[in-house]
């Protein structure tokens, strides 16, 4: 494991660093199917862009931004972030992306999201991570539900895409929550 920062069973998470503007990342933000339910793919993504922001990230303190990598073959499949974080408010946006197709409905995105609820709550102190999914991404909201998350309200025609307006869906989970669904997990 290089540079390991969060570890799961299956998984580990750290920090993205230049190199992984040379693998399959930029591609994962220019594949309409990867980005069906994204913001992105709305302009071309290019190594130069990624080297950009991946350097950008190591002066911020307003997100975390992870790569999701396999312990068994060491594989970069995805990124997962809390972004948005208000030390103010103790709170975060959470956002994840497996690009890797290979690695879909294999559980490593559960996994990640757990990881890093546990970072944001038990080690940043925060009391509320949420997130914001298109009403059309059954995955996002049925995982959204599976870490316990809540679903708090719909904004009506938010994102623009395909030629269409999507609602999303709002989901949030306080840290009391997340205690009670640690404590019935051990």
């Amino acid at each position: 494991m290089k540079n390991a920062f969060l570890i799961g069973e299956n998984i580990y998470l750290r920090v993205l660093d230049r190199s992984d503007a040379d693998g399959e990342y930029p591609s994962w933000l220019n594949d309409e199917q990867t980005c069906e339910f994204l913001e992105h793919h709305v302009y071309p993504y290019s190594k130069t862009s990624a080297y950009a922001y991946i350097e950008s990230l190591h002066e911020r303190k307003d997100i975390i931004m992870l790569a999701i990598v396999t312990k068994k073959d060491n594989i970069h499949i995805g990124n997962i972030a809390l972004n948005a974080i208000s030390t103010l408010h103790k709170s975060a946006e959470f956002s994840l992306l497996v690009g890797n197709k290979e690695h879909h409905k294999k559980g490593y995105a559960k996994e990640a999201s757990s990881l890093m609820f546990k970072h944001g709550f038990l080690t940043m102190n925060l009391n509320r991570i949420w997130c914001g999914t298109m009403d059309t991404n059954l995955s996002m909201q049925k995982l959204a539900l599976s870490l316990g998350m809540q679903k708090e309200g719909c904004k009506r025609q938010e994102v623009y895409k395909h030629g269409k307006y999507y609602d999303t869906f709002q989901y949030s989970i306080l840290r009391k929550e997340f205690d009670t669904v640690q404590s019935k997990e051990t």
